[in-house]
């Protein structure tokens, strides 16, 4: 496999997880900006524990996972029911937080990046296992009654508590989750990578990933499976010179979805429509000379 393919492969997986990631915790109304900070912590984790350590990677995804998790559950008492510009703001400045103290950490190389991280075989290959798994795990949550109280949650927030949901204790979940995503996510980074720079962990790819989202359908999961693949893409197809502005591509990108087409690509309800389409079947009616159809 080329180096460009599989590079591709690669960031299109990581960033569909990333995507759910944000995903989830916007299902009950909330921009988890979080997660970030939980993938660039398990990433750093799990190259340190590789390299250093010598743990084995099954080990140093579920840590990472587990990392994730628990970054996210900490503040999740707080902000589990916090509005959206709150959540926002905690995530942001735990990011800088976060990101100045790799810079200044030696151990981790600092500026300079964290090199030498060890091969897994099969690697690209676990990772879209772990990418179905993930996958699934969404499926169940938005076909749930959790999935269902979050849309209410949603829509209007003191209607769904007036009719029982804990809205707290939702947000807490999905965070939690959206939390070990990212932490997955992240240690499939620094091992399909190679490499860590803490530079990556900024506004960009933050920008990036609500392109991603906004622009696929934030409604429902399956829209980051399509526009992930086609703005990962956009890195092969275009010239050197055009691929330089890319974040202000996605940028302009997101702001003309957010004005036209706010559902994104892939609504919820534009899925509702095709699955009685093809759940519906021709009647028959029986006459004297055969069947009418």
């Amino acid at each position: 496999m080329s180096p460009v393919i599989y590079y591709f492969l690669s960031f299109t997986a990581i960033n569909i997880l990333m995507c759910w990631a944000f995903y989830l915790p916007y299902r009950v109304g909330q921009l988890h900006h979080l997660v970030v900070s939980c993938m660039m912590a398990s990433a750093y984790f799990s190259g340190y524990a590789a390299r250093q350590w010598s743990w084995p990677f099954a080990l140093t995804l579920l840590v990472g996972t587990a990392i994730g998790m628990l970054i996210c559950l900490l503040p999740s008492f707080a902000i589990g029911d916090a509005p959206c510009f709150t959540v926002v703001i905690v995530g942001l400045t735990v990011l800088f937080i976060m990101k100045t103290a790799i810079e200044n950490t030696r151990a981790l190389g600092g500026t300079l990046g964290f090199f030498g991280i060890p091969q897994v075989n099969n690697l690209l290959l676990l990772a879209y296992l772990c990418l179905a798994v993930a996958g699934l795990l969404i499926y169940r949550i938005d076909n749930s009654r959790l999935g269902r109280a979050a849309s209410m949650v949603f829509v209007d927030r003191d209607a769904a508590s007036a009719l029982g949901v804990d809205v707290k204790r939702l947000g807490m979940l999905f965070q939690i989750i959206a939390g070990g995503l990212a932490g997955l996510a992240g240690s499939l980074y620094a091992f399909l990578i190679g490499s860590l720079f803490p530079e990556f962990f900024n506004l960009g790819v933050i920008g990036t990933l609500m392109c991603m989202l906004f622009a696929g359908g934030h409604s429902t999961m399956w829209g980051v499976v399509i526009s992930v693949p086609v703005f990962e893409g956009l890195h092969l197809i275009l010239p050197t010179a055009v691929a330089s502005w890319l974040q202000v591509i996605y940028a302009v990108t997101l702001i003309v979805v957010i004005l036209v087409l706010p559902g994104g690509l892939i609504t919820k309800k534009m899925l509702v429509k095709v699955g009685e389409r093809f759940r519906a079947r021709p009647q028959t009616v029986s006459i004297k000379g055969g069947i009418k159809e």
